[in-house]
């Protein structure tokens, strides 16, 4: 589960969960080479309309940016599959309020391939035109849902806390978001542009890991950081 490798130019850690190898890719992707699948959790389309439309006004480009940084790994990894862990949407209104442009730009990406939309809490129905929502898939030893099970879940791939992980090392702290694994399930960060990170020693994350070792996959800007949870600290 510590082994890395390079792709197109980056750094991915490699995460072995349920006996599949997976790839952990610096964007906060997962990539699954078996099954050309990539994964990706809580895109939040629209946060920025949604948060303007009750009087917090964030600059209205967080879908156009998702969808960039999307289009770029579709274009790295040329997936035959996409499947996105629920909370695409940041609401049931998103739709209405995207733009024409973004629209087609997410209809343009999801052609010629099978695109899974998984059901998640902030999106219990998705913008007409886009196919239909799944509340869970499976493929192999693994199973893809947005909210991760307490307790054991051999096999799980899930999103919807946003796990981010803080290191203090005697040069400063740094938080980033981070995927988090103890190889039998692992939760993706937020690939949303305005999406934030929950602490990963936050009591949220206590019900889903037992005493197996747990290991961050750490976010930098061109590699994966494989870093003991044991090493992280609290905000």
């Amino acid at each position: 589960m510590r082994r890395a490798e390079a792709h197109a130019g980056l750094q991915t850690a490699v995460i072995t969960i349920a006996g599949e190898h997976l790839l952990a890719d610096p964007s906060g992707a997962l990539w699954h080479e078996g099954a050309r699948a990539l994964v990706v959790a809580d895109l939040h389309f629209e946060k920025g309309s949604a948060y303007a439309a009750r009087g917090q006004f964030l600059p209205p480009y967080d879908t156009a940016a998702t969808l960039a940084r999307l289009a770029a790994l579709i274009l790295r990894y040329a997936p035959k599959l996409v499947i996105a862990l629920g909370d695409s949407f940041h609401d049931a209104r998103a739709g209405e309020r995207m733009a024409a442009c973004d629209f087609q730009a997410l209809s343009a990406l999801m052609q010629g391939r099978q695109w899974i939309w998984i059901a998640g809490n902030h999106d219990p129905a998705i913008p007409s035109g886009l196919g239909e929502l799944q509340d869970e898939f499976g493929t192999g030893s693994l199973t893809f849902r947005h909210e991760p099970r307490e307790g054991e879940s051999h096999g799980e791939i899930a999103g919807h806390l946003h796990p981010a992980a803080r290191v203090v090392s005697p040069s400063g702290s740094l938080r980033r978001r981070c995927f988090v694994s103890d190889g039998i399930r692992c939760i993706l960060p937020a690939f949303g542009a305005f999406t934030g990170g929950l602490n990963i020693r936050d009591k949220a994350f206590a019900p889903l890991f037992g005493a197996r070792p747990v290991l961050a996959h750490v976010l930098g800007r061109d590699r994966v950081y494989l870093v003991s949870a044991r090493q992280c600290v609290g905000d």
